[in-house]
């Protein structure tokens, strides 16, 4: 289904292993926004993206697939009215609207799971346009962890934790 950016956001099929690769390896090898070890095989990459409990999907624009997102529980139990999601764009496809795109998308599969909140729990704050991002899109910041992420390049930096009602 088309959305109003134009994408195609679809679930995850099997044959998607080379599309998920080909978005989730510059960001794991980069190291800086998901606290994932940077020499992560591209096989490790996509199990993990594709883990248990988790929902994929992929967002197509004209001729590629150009970003991905996973939704999940944040945690089992008397945790598990809570939505989780991770969103990777490809990098030749940023800034044109994609991953706000896929948090519109992720927040309405969320309600029609029966989530009642989401909740991003490592948000690197160095990460300066999701964290703008995902507060547009009503998220709060809840938490912060000082010192909890090592940036490749910045050194440590804070985590935050970042939460909203569906």
């Amino acid at each position: 289904m088309k959305n109003d950016s134009g994408l195609t956001i679809r679930r995850a099929k099997r044959g998607d292993d080379a599309d998920l690769a080909r978005l989730l390896m510059p960001v794991i090898r980069a190291g800086e926004t998901y606290p994932l070890p940077r020499h992560m095989s591209s096989e490790a990459a996509i199990a993990y993206w594709q883990g248990e409990g988790r929902q994929v999907f992929l967002a197509t624009g004209e001729r590629e697939t150009v970003g991905t997102y996973y939704l999940r529980a944040n945690h089992q139990g008397g945790g598990d009215h809570v939505a989780n999601c991770g969103y990777i764009v490809a990098e030749g496809a940023r800034g044109k609207g994609i991953a706000s795109a896929l948090c519109t998308h992720s927040l309405r599969q969320a309600r029609l799971a029966g989530f009642t909140a989401m909740q991003f729990n490592f948000v690197v704050s160095s990460n300066t346009q999701a964290v703008h991002l995902w507060s547009q899109h009503g998220f709060a910041i809840v938490g912060r962890l000082p010192g909890a992420f090592m940036h490749p390049t910045k050194g440590a930096v804070d985590a935050l934790v970042m939460y909203r009602t569906l």
